[in-house]
């Protein structure tokens, strides 16, 4: 199916699967060009050719966010590629090992932190310049429920989350009036990869997620994507700020 095409440019992290891949492929059905990348080169690769296949103008980059290097290798093949960007997602992210906070190693530590908020906040500093140049453009951070409350055994990826909504909350006030918006989605337990892992096939513990959530049900990763369609669209044009639970309910207990 042809699209009409749209002259805006979607940046994705993460978008080799679940979420990132979901949200790529929303910005794809919009008509935008979209640039995805993922540290594993095959599943990023394979995110690009479906947007190919909608007749989208995608970018593919292989990059790890918590390498500047990396980062700025995207961010000049992007600028050369397109010239703007109007929307990102940074989506990339790691749960890490659990373990309580005493015995959470310092290896683990430092990957989670370097990943998940030092990457995200690395990317951001090459995201707001590009919108700036560009009169606007709205960010979303993939933050999660972790974000918003604790979670025994996982010290750095609570840390990671909480971080990132502070980072989210701190850059939507700097350039507010620069017109970019900066907002966080907080998913809750969402049929991905990272929760394949987390269960280890266990169906007991795939149903004990479930009942986490007053909806009874994991979320799909459409459902966060299209929300973060909504925040990046003129249709959320006075949302800025914002820390969004996409948790069928989770935080409202």
């Amino acid at each position: 199916m042809e699209h009409t095409k749209d002259p805006r440019v979607a940046l994705v992290t993460g978008a080799g699967s679940g979420i990132g891949r979901a949200t790529a492929l929303a910005f794809a059905q919009d008509g935008w060009s979209v640039v995805v990348t993922d540290i594993d080169e095959e599943s990023n690769d394979a995110t690009a050719r479906q947007i190919q296949e909608m007749h989208n103008n995608v970018l593919a980059v292989t990059a790890d966010i918590s390498k500047p290097s990396h980062i700025d290798r995207l961010f000049d093949d992007l600028d050369a590629a397109f010239g703007r960007l109007d929307a990102a997602c940074n989506n990339a992210g790691i749960e890490g090992e659990q373990a309580p906070t005493a015995k959470c190693t310092d290896e683990n530590w430092g990957r989670v932190l370097s990943i998940n908020l030092t990457g995200t906040w690395l990317c951001m500093k090459r995201e707001i310049p590009l919108m700036l140049d560009n009169g606007g453009g709205s960010i979303v951070n993939v933050s999660s429920i972790a974000g918003m409350v604790g979670f025994a055994g996982s010290p750095a990826y609570v840390a990671s989350k909480h971080g990132m909504n502070g980072l989210t909350k701190t850059a939507a006030l700097e350039y507010a009036e620069d017109d970019i918006r900066v907002n966080a989605v907080c998913p809750g337990a969402i049929e991905t990869p990272m929760i394949e892992r987390f269960t280890k096939g266990s169906r007991e513990q795939h149903e004990r997620l479930e009942t986490m959530h007053p909806m009874g049900r994991m979320g799909t990763p459409e459902e966060v994507a299209q929300t973060i369609r909504w925040l990046c669209s003129d249709a959320a044009s006075f949302v800025t700020g914002h820390i969004m639970p996409v948790d069928g309910g989770f935080t409202a207990r």
